[in-house]
């Protein structure tokens, strides 16, 4: 029998780039280990998310030059506590029972390094969020 543990760790895409050594930290290794590959797999949807938080929010983001679309991104994640949670919860959903045992022995060092690597995510996707016409992806879905 296929339990949940193994279907979420064989949707899971391989990120050839992490290297894993005896001398990281438990934070280092879940966050290559976990939390990056979860990350890439959820990329369409917290794009999606992202343009829905745009859409809800009045597009406000996209009246402004990019710099400071930057700082929005940053700005939604780090304080609309809603929205950061709402993130965690995508995440936090895709561990094992294993893996959500080591979060939560470190989980406000663990949210820290979930959080970057979404901000950062987000960042490297901003050319996805150019006009309010993106909104009408979330429309085709």
């Amino acid at each position: 029998m296929i339990n949940r543990d193994n279907l979420l760790l064989s949707a899971r895409p391989t990120i050839s780039s992490i290297q894993i050594n005896n001398n990281m930290s438990i934070e280092e290794r879940f966050q290559n280990i976990t939390l990056r590959p979860i990350i890439k797999l959820q990329n369409d949807l917290l794009v999606l998310v992202f343009i829905n938080y745009i859409k809800k929010h009045k597009s406000v983001f996209y009246e402004l030059v990019l710099e400071k679309r930057i700082k929005y991104i940053e700005n939604a994640i780090h304080k609309d506590i809603k929205f950061r949670n709402a993130l965690k919860g995508m995440i936090i959903g895709q561990f094992t029972t294993k893996e959500y045992v080591i979060y939560t022995n470190n989980s406000s060092a663990l949210n820290k390094r979930m959080m970057n690597i979404v901000k950062q995510r987000l960042q490297s996707n901003i050319q996805l969020f150019e006009t309010p016409d993106d909104l009408d992806l979330l429309k085709a879905v």
